[in-house]
């Protein structure tokens, strides 16, 4: 088994892709590179946007904890 950048085995499924990949015209490689690019970004967005959530519940819970909002607590 072959091993990536940092020294991690390379799974058949990685190397699999990698000879696919190394099979294809540049321009193609390069438009797989913007996907990857893509897939990454919005990983990381939503990764973001739940740790922002998580850090403003206290705050919020301040706000919606509260007698007057108790009916919509069921809902």
């Amino acid at each position: 088994m072959s091993t990536a950048h940092n020294n991690a085995p390379i799974s058949p499924i990685e190397q699999s892709l990698l000879q696919k990949i190394r099979s294809l015209p540049a321009d193609k490689i390069a438009e797989i590179e913007d996907f990857v690019d893509f897939v990454r970004y919005k990983n990381d967005d939503l990764q973001l946007s739940r740790a922002a959530a998580k850090l403003s519940e206290a705050s919020f819970k301040r706000i919606w904890d509260n007698p007057e909002d108790d009916a919509y607590d069921s809902l």
